[in-house]
């Protein structure tokens, strides 16, 4: 991922999300993503660490595990995911959209925006905007995922 790169996504993504990539985008290293130590909640904006997830990529059936999850998402999920695989505890249209989510920003090593809205399980529309951030500690194997979840403003009327 080139500093000079603009995702095409960008330019109908929130402003929040917008924010968030850019912040990734400056811990980059040369063209290798952010470790996870790089990522410092002190230089994130406060109102933004409530909707943040940080997910470990894991060499088993799991896949995926939560392994931080800010307090909007534990709210929006109706409990806490840490410590379990995203195929139990995933939040959105199917455990393959979210699986595929996962999987495009560890193949890829680039941001994946997601913006698909559906009904939960308890009957909630979200309306959430998704940014999937890959970490690497080594510089090549994505081994975390950063996530960053908005909820856009509803229209008014």
């Amino acid at each position: 991922m080139t500093k000079t790169e603009i995702p095409e996504w960008l330019t109908r993504a929130s402003d929040p999300i917008k924010v968030m990539y850019q912040y990734w985008l400056s811990r980059c290293r040369n063209d290798a993503p952010p470790r996870r130590s790089d990522i410092d909640p002190v230089d994130i904006q406060p109102k933004f660490l409530p909707h943040i997830v940080i997910v470990e990529v894991v060499p088993d059936e799991r896949r995926y595990v939560y392994r931080l999850v800010g307090s909007k998402q534990v709210t929006d999920r109706g409990g806490d995911p840490t410590g379990k695989s995203v195929v139990e505890a995933f939040i959105g249209p199917s455990v393959e959209d979210a699986l595929g989510c996962y999987d495009a920003a560890v193949s890829t090593r680039r941001p994946h925006y997601d913006y698909q809205p559906f009904v939960t399980k308890d009957g909630r529309h979200p309306d959430d905007e998704m940014l999937f951030l890959p970490l690497s500690d080594d510089g090549r194997i994505i081994n975390r995922v950063l996530v960053f979840g908005n909820s856009p403003p509803k229209p008014k009327g």
